[in-house]
């Protein structure tokens, strides 16, 4: 038993209630049975059912529920969830970025190419020149 009076379940007991017959959802450490509220939830069941078998609070604080809405929570409060039970959520840190010497970078590559393409074509627009005088001698 928890402190409030309330079972104890683990998030494993929750999770065997994920169906449109049987939907209880975890919120800010308490279990609810939310199967008789699914008709009825203005966001359809199907925002509720696929909050099941996880811990729903960020779910539930995200959408900015009224005072009514939490205040309804408690006609279908079952218990307390064993917070052992939960998952820790990793906090992403992205791979280690080897440190890239600035002159491979793609924008000094495009430097180089607005400095030779150009020349490219003026040193051929020459070779052309040449080529074609040296055909009306």
């Amino acid at each position: 038993m928890s402190s409030s009076g309330g079972k104890l379940f683990t998030l494993e007991e929750v999770a065997k209630h994920s169906s449109k017959d049987d939907c209880w959802l975890v919120i800010g450490g308490k279990v609810y049975n939310v199967t008789k509220f699914l008709d009825d939830h203005p966001g359809g069941d199907d925002v509720l059912l696929s909050s099941t078998a996880k811990d729903a609070t960020d779910d539930f604080e995200d959408v900015g529920h009224s005072t009514t809405a939490r205040a309804m929570m408690d006609e279908y409060y079952v218990g307390e969830i064993d917070a052992t039970t939960i998952p820790t959520k990793v906090k992403y840190t992205p791979p280690k970025q080897p440190h890239y010497n600035q002159d491979k970078t793609p924008e000094f590559v495009i430097k180089i190419l607005q400095f030779l393409v150009p020349l490219a074509i003026l040193g051929l627009a020459v070779a052309v020149r040449i080529y074609t005088k040296a055909d009306s001698v």
